[in-house]
C-alpha cells in the first residue's frame, strides 16, 4: 500500500504541484481514509520526501536503461533528455523549482544525491566520448561535469514554466557538447540537433 500511495502522490504532485495537492486529495484519489494514509506517512512533508526520492530513483533507472543501449555518447545524452521530457510532460511546473520554493530541506537533500549520481553518469559519458573520438582528449572531466551540472540544475531551479525547460535543456546540452567535442563530435551534435528539433 505504501508504494501505491507514493506512486499516486508522485502523479498528483507532478500534475498539480507539490503545494496544491493535499493529503485529502491523495486519500480521495486512492479511495482510502486519511487515517490509512497517515498510517504510512505521518504528514505531507514525509510523503513529499518519499515522492521526491521515488521520482529521483525512476529518473536514474531511465538513465541506466539508456546507457545500457550503447549509443554513441552524444546520442546517449539526447536520448536521456528525450525520455525525461516525456516523463515530465504533464508536470504543472518544474518539480525542482517547486521543491526549492516550498520544501527547501527536501530540495537540498535531493540535489546533493542528484549531484553525486548525475556526476557519475556524466563522467562515464565523457570518458566514453574521449575513447570513441567524440570528445577531446584534453578535456578536464571533473570541470566539464561540474559546469554542465550547474547549468542544468539552474534551469530546473529557476524556471517556473515546465514547457520552457526542454528548449533550455537542449541549449545547455548543445553548449556543453560544443565545449568538449572534436570535429567528429560536432558533426554528431549537429545531426542530433537536426533530429531533435523542438
Amino acid at each position: 500500500m505504501k508504494d501505491k500511495i507514493t506512486a499516486t502522490a508522485v502523479d498528483l504532485f507532478l500534475r498539480l504541484g507539490f503545494k496544491s495537492v493535499t493529503m485529502d486529495d491523495i486519500a480521495n484519489n486512492l479511495c482510502i481514509s486519511k487515517k490509512t494514509l497517515y498510517k504510512y506517512f505521518k504528514n505531507k512533508h514525509a510523503l513529499v520526501e518519499e515522492s521526491a526520492g521515488a521520482l529521483h530513483a525512476s529518473y536514474f533507472k531511465i538513465i541506466d536503461t539508456i546507457t545500457a543501449q550503447e549509443f554513441n555518447p552524444i546520442k546517449e545524452n539526447f536520448e536521456i533528455k528525450k525520455v525525461l521530457k516525456k516523463m515530465f510532460q504533464n508536470a504543472s511546473s518544474s518539480p525542482i523549482y517547486q521543491l526549492k520554493k516550498y520544501y527547501p530541506k527536501i530540495h537540498e537533500k535531493t540535489m546533493q544525491k542528484e549531484k553525486i549520481l548525475f556526476s557519475g553518469c556524466l563522467q562515464k559519458n565523457i570518458e566514453k566520448g574521449i575513447e570513441q573520438g567524440y570528445y577531446r582528449v584534453d578535456v578536464t572531466i571533473n570541470l566539464a561535469t561540474q559546469f554542465y551540472f550547474s547549468l542544468a540544475s539552474s534551469i530546473h531551479e529557476n524556471t517556473i514554466e515546465n514547457n520552457k525547460i526542454p528548449k533550455l535543456e537542449q541549449e545547455v546540452l548543445a553548449y556543453h557538447t560544443r565545449a568538449i567535442a572534436t570535429k567528429k563530435g560536432i558533426l554528431e551534435l549537429e545531426n542530433q540537433l537536426k533530429n531533435n528539433q523542438l
